[in-house]
């Protein structure tokens, strides 16, 4: 109970040393709390559960090696493969709306769009239940969209589009021109406007066209271990091979960094905290030198002194953890709510800039408790080297 006098001797004074130690620590909180938001944020959009798993697997610039069908079963065929879904390209002039311009046709498998983590503005993408209706459809990019100057995705899904189709022809350079007769059905529109793409089911493009050899390749490997053997397989046979595993983890690197930026920035505002902290209980003890001296005269040992400094201490360190959590969390949550709202308004999506897991929130309520122990230590040793009867002389 005694290390808690304080509380009603000098509330005022307590209180504020509580509230300058969760200023500073709100300020470590918001910070690093802004860190794991916008870390969420960037990796939320490029990983999903199968994604981690795939390996994209491509051409190498001299043609030396090419996916065609044999290399793709030997991939298949592989211990550490559980599915492989290839894409192919051709250059195409797409016709919409009377309107003509260059892009790509790909063909491609349903589950290249979950081995990729691909995701539409607006529609649905290929799937395995719908694949009979999917022959009679594509998906175009959104980039196609800005193609046709159009913004808004809802206006062309639905609609109608037209390819006239540059097909290579195997062991040369040439292409020939196929025109296809039949309109296509847009279905979705993906997020990509990085690439002029318009795509249609595997099994629509092969009876269409002979293809030669395929762009590109996603592995799915049977579990996570598999991945650096089959990236060396696949390397040593000559492809290019990335891992959306290793990008992921470099994007963590980068992220644990820029938190620990952000800490330092927060660490100093504590900092500050502490030491204002500390003046206060340096002050509390010149105030308490007399009850120190008669509190040793009755029979506290110099231990006990030591334990009621810190103790106050740490009371004060933890509680100005907790107030900087509520501050730190409850700044998060206000703009947090406020870009919700402005998303909603403009017609954007709503995101959580601010993240504060819970691993982190006990940690801070530790560690400020921990900097309250550091804070209190010396004033607390300080007062157990008093003299008892020089103490019940000071005034």
């Amino acid at each position: 109970m005694l290390s808690t006098r304080m509380f009603k001797t000098n509330p005022s004074r307590t209180w504020l040393t509580i509230l300058g130690m969760g200023v500073g620590t709100g300020a470590v909180v918001a910070l690093v709390g802004l860190g794991f938001g916008l870390q969420g944020i960037i990796l939320e959009r490029i990983v999903f559960g199968e994604t981690l798993l795939s390996l994209n697997v491509a051409n190498p610039p001299s043609r030396v090696v090419v996916l065609d069908q044999p290399t793709i079963d030997a991939f298949a065929a592989s211990e550490y493969v559980k599915d492989v879904s290839p894409m192919v390209s051709f250059p195409t002039l797409v016709t919409f709306e009377g309107l003509t311009g260059n892009a790509f046709l790909q063909g491609l498998k349903p589950s290249y769009f979950l081995y990729t983590g691909g995701k539409t503005q607006e529609g649905e993408l290929f799937t395995e239940e719908t694949a009979a209706e999917d022959r009679n459809a594509v998906i175009v990019s959104a980039a196609m969209l800005k193609l046709f100057g159009i913004d808004d995705p809802k206006q062309v899904v639905g609609k109608y589009i037209g390819f006239r189709v540059f097909v290579p022809i195997e062991g040369t350079a040439n292409t020939t021109e196929i025109t296809l007769e039949k309109q296509y059905k847009i279905k979705g529109v993906t997020e990509d406007e990085g690439s002029l793409t318009a795509m249609m089911t595997l099994e629509e493009f092969s009876s269409l066209f002979q293809i030669p050899y395929y762009e590109r390749l996603q592995i799915r490997v049977i579990e996570s271990e598999a991945l650096t053997p089959m990236q060396d397989d696949i390397i040593a046979k000559g492809f290019t091979v990335s891992a959306l595993s290793k990008t992921v983890e470099q994007a963590n690197k980068i992220f644990q960094g820029i938190q620990a930026v952000l800490a330092v920035f927060g660490g100093i505002a504590l900092t500050v905290s502490a030491i204002g902290m500390f003046n206060t209980m340096t002050v509390t003890l010149l105030e308490r030198t007399a009850e120190i001296g008669i509190m040793r005269t009755i029979g506290a040992s110099a231990q006990d002194i030591v334990i009621l400094f810190i103790a106050e201490a740490v009371i004060v360190g933890f509680l100005g953890g907790v107030v900087g959590i509520l501050i730190g969390v409850g700044l998060g949550w206000f703009l947090n709510g406020t870009l919700s709202v402005a998303a909603s308004r403009f017609g954007g999506e709503a995101v959580a800039l601010f993240r504060y897991p819970m691993w982190f929130l006990i940690f801070i309520m530790s560690f400020s408790a921990i900097v309250g122990f550091l804070t209190g230590l010396f004033p607390a040793r300080r007062a157990a080297k008093i003299n008892p009867l020089d103490a019940i002389r000071y005034k």
